[in-house]
């Protein structure tokens, strides 16, 4: 499997199934997306901002939401296999992306793993196993959100630098050699820590002595 982003704005996602793992997924998804989950019951969970449309749709009835609301990504995270077959066919028949929440390792062509993600402003980390190992997922995700911990600042910052530089008409060799030298930089890092201002003249001073 190859990773990819995908930009959930303005599209449906529709979760299927309203357990643990319905709930895990549907907040993920409702941060970008409108996300609707279908289910008869729901667990004591976090939704997000998640619809919750209290149904218990069978497999011959789940083609019928698919085709209400025309989703961009199909969850199916039922504990019965026939629905879930029924809720990934019908996703696939619309041209939809799929994700089979009951199903580890071995998926088909064409289906979508979720995998356990640290933000931090706009950086996005995910570490996925193939569905094979969950718990490595998670552990990894621990190890990775300290890592990546003020990664979102220095993005902001970066950018700013990047379109400075540009803009000053600075050939694009000498532009990379000032943002890597900013980005490799650990007092511009500690900095950041302390607030942008702070940074920005860290890296402004970092910047003037490759310079010289």
């Amino acid at each position: 499997m190859i990773p990819l982003l995908h930009d959930f704005t303005d599209e449906t996602v529709l979760v299927v199934g309203g357990g643990p793992v319905g709930a895990r997924k549907a907040r993920t998804f409702a941060r970008e997306a409108r996300t609707v989950v279908v289910s008869p019951a729901f667990a004591d969970r976090d939704f997000g901002d998640a619809e919750l449309v209290r149904a218990a749709p069978g497999p011959d009835d789940v083609g019928g939401w698919v085709e209400r609301l025309a989703p961009a990504l199909v969850v199916a995270a039922t504990d019965d296999d026939d629905v879930n077959e029924a809720t990934e066919r019908a996703a696939r028949e619309a041209g939809a992306l799929v994700n089979r929440a009951d199903r580890s390792g071995g998926r088909d062509a064409g289906s979508v793993v979720v995998p356990a993600t640290v933000r931090d402003g706009d950086v996005v980390a995910a570490v996925a196993t193939g569905g094979t190992a969950p718990a490595l997922s998670k552990e990894l995700r621990r190890r990775i959100e300290s890592e990546i911990d003020g990664a979102g600042a220095m993005a902001d910052l970066v950018a700013e630098i990047r379109a400075e530089q540009k803009a000053a008409g600075a050939a694009a060799t000498a532009r990379r050699e000032r943002v890597r030298a900013v980005v490799d930089s650990p007092a511009v890092w500690k900095a950041l820590q302390a607030g942008v201002s702070n940074a920005r003249q860290e890296a402004t001073r970092v910047m003037e002595e490759i310079d010289d």
